[in-house]
Parts: C-alpha cells; sequence; structure tokens
C-alpha cells in the first residue's frame, strides 16, 4: 500500500478502536450473560475468552481476511515449546515468591477449618483460569496490539497497553497502588513477552503458569481468595513484602521477580521467534 502518512495513521486508528469497541462490546454482553447463569468469577474468565475470541476474529476477517489463528495462535514445535516455557517460568516465579516467605520463617500454611481438597472444583478452576487467560492475552495481545506495534513500534506500545491492563485490574477486591503497579509490570512482560517469541502462547503460559500456582499454595489470586486446597497462607511480613489480603501481586516479591523473569525473556530462554501475520512488514524491515 502507498498510503500517506496521515492516511495510514488513520487507517490504524480506526482499526485499533473499532477493535477496542467490539472487545468492550464483547466483555460487557459476554460478561452479563454468564454472570446470570453462572456468578462471578466464571463469568469474568469465560467472558474475557469469548470477548477476545469474537473481537479478534471479527476484525481479522473484516480487515485481513485471515482467520483467529493468525493473531499469534498458529500451533507448531516452536508454539508448545513457547506455552511450556512460559508455564515453567510463571509456576517457578509464583514458587519464589510464596515459598521464599515460609523458607525464611515470616510465613506459614495453614489449615482452614471445615475446608478440604476439592479435586472437582480445582479441576474447573484449572481449566477457568486457562479460558480467561487466553482471552486477556488475546484482548491486550492479540489485533490492537499487534496493530499498534507494526505502525508505532513496540516501546510505544507496550508500556500504554500495559497501564491499561492495570487499571481494568482497579476494581478487583483489596486492590492497592502496588498491586496495581505490579499488574502493570506484568504486562509489559507479557508484552515483551509476545514481541520475543511472536506469537500468543508465550505470554500465555507465563499468565496460565503464576495463575494456577497461587491459588494450589494457599494464596489471593489478585485479590480473589480461592479456598481449594484446605490451605491459607498466613504472612507474618508486613503488606509491603506479603501483598497482603491482595495476595502477593500485591507485594515487592512480585515486582522483583517479575523483573528477574524479563531478564530471563531477553537474555537466557530458548525463544525461536514466530512471524505472526499482522508484523510480518516491520519484521522483514528489521
Amino acid at each position: 500500500m502507498n498510503l500517506r502518512l496521515p492516511e495510514k495513521a488513520l487507517q490504524t486508528a480506526l482499526r485499533v478502536a473499532v477493535y477496542v469497541f467490539l472487545v468492550f462490546a464483547g466483555v460487557v454482553l459476554f460478561g452479563t450473560a454468564l454472570y446470570w447463569a453462572f456468578g462471578n468469577p466464571i463469568a469474568a474468565m469465560l467472558g474475557a475468552f469469548a470477548a477476545g475470541a469474537v473481537a479478534n476474529q471479527v476484525v481479522m476477517k473484516i480487515y485481513e481476511d485471515r482467520s483467529l489463528v493468525e493473531i499469534g495462535l498458529g500451533w507448531s514445535a516452536a508454539s508448545l515449546r513457547h506455552l511450556l516455557l512460559g508455564m515453567v517460568g510463571g509456576m517457578v516465579a509464583a514458587l519464589i515468591v510464596v515459598l521464599g516467605p515460609i523458607l525464611e520463617g515470616v510465613a506459614e500454611l495453614v489449615k482452614v477449618p471445615g475446608r478440604q481438597v476439592d479435586w472437582g472444583a480445582i479441576l474447573v478452576l484449572l481449566v477457568l483460569l486457562l479460558f480467561g487467560a487466553m482471552g486477556e492475552e488475546m484482548m491486550f495481545r492479540g489485533y490492537g496490539f499487534q496493530v499498534l506495534i507494526g505502525a508505532v513500534g513496540p516501546f510505544a506500545t507496550i508500556l500504554p497497553v500495559s497501564v491499561l491492563f492495570a487499571f481494568l485490574h482497579a476494581g478487583n477486591p483489596n486492590v492497592t497502588p502496588l498491586g496495581l503497579a505490579n499488574t502493570a509490570l506484568w504486562g509489559v512482560l507479557l508484552g515483551y513477552a509476545f514481541y520475543r517469541s511472536g506469537d500468543l502462547w508465550l505470554p500465555i503460559g507465563l499468565h496460565v503458569g503464576w495463575n494456577w500456582t497461587l491459588p494450589l499454595l494457599g494464596t489471593n489470586l489478585s485479590g480473589f481468595t480461592m479456598n481449594l486446597t484446605g490451605y491459607a497462607m498466613h504472612s507474618q511480613a508486613g503488606p509491603l513484602w506479603s501483598g497482603g489480603d491482595y495476595g502477593p501481586e500485591g507485594s515487592l516479591s512480585t515486582s522483583l521477580v517479575v523483573v528477574l523473569l524479563f531478564l530471563w525473556l531477553a537474555v537466557k530462554a530458548p525463544v525461536r521467534r514466530q512471524r505472526p501475520f499482522l508484523l510480518r512488514e516491520r519484521w522483514e524491515e528489521e
């Protein structure tokens, strides 16, 4: 296309605006319908997946005449590698944040009276968390994100989208300023993970690994209490290091571990870069 710069910028802005509208409409419509059927948090997780999948499919068909998988969901040996790398990275990070204070003697796992292990509930939750993570990654690292990277580059895209990612968690129970800051840091990490790998499987793996591990270790996840294993984390450390009622994501420990994950992705992780359809022109120029 030989579009003048203002015309190309206008096209980009229009496509992103349409995408954002569809995501917002999908969250409201699917979230409301699922809320009446199942309540929270099922509505939030399945609603995010449905909104992300539908919005991306619609704009990919309208503007690119392509399918949903072209946003970085294509499957290959590299995709499997990235998914597993991400899951391991997210799980190890969560283990460090939770088990570190236990080993230091400032936290302990305590039996919750009247609560037993519910394996059926655990399985359902793991599936829901998977759908929720995939939905958020499609919404925040899908079409709109990739179109913006192609237009203005990764640095001008990742930070603003990460701030928006954090802002939309501001209504979570017991949220704190540090919790929101850490959510923004996670947004930067997940955005970089996409740019580093060229697919959504690496950020999905990181997201899922972290979200699976925290509730299984008895901690709150983004302010929500799951009570699945019959045990809960009790910390003697102050809220700055424990995260308080918001959970570990509201702690400085999470801030540090996200920085370590970023360095691992940038320097050591054996990532094989894919070539997503929406970024083909930019990456051919690099």
